[in-house]
């Protein structure tokens, strides 16, 4: 499989930023993201999008823009990356953590 780049910014245990980067063949297979307690709410940027797949798709969100500034629960729904075939994806994410 390709490779991804996560660069955390911002790390507690509430709250965390990261950078993340998704190279063309990449993909996410559907999932949810575990959480212990409490409710998790993340908040996308897709600063670059490929030029062909790599389309980020879920069960439900709370606010998208154009599928560019999406909200969702990620702990409620699940979600996927279609595969990258041209490009590379680029994602600059908060994630918070409430209880």
């Amino acid at each position: 499989m390709t490779s991804i780049i996560n660069r955390t910014l911002i790390y507690t245990q509430r709250f965390a930023i990261n950078l993340v980067t998704y190279s063309e063949g990449h993909f996410v297979s559907r999932h949810f993201d575990m959480v212990s307690s409490g409710r998790l709410y993340k908040l996308n940027f897709v600063l670059v999008q490929p030029k062909e797949g790599g389309i980020f798709e879920t069960e439900g969100v709370i606010f998208s823009l154009f599928n560019r500034i999406i909200l969702f629960r990620p702990d409620l729904y699940q979600h996927s990356v279609s595969k990258i075939v041209r490009g590379k994806r680029v994602l600059l994410s908060f994630a918070l953590r409430l209880n």
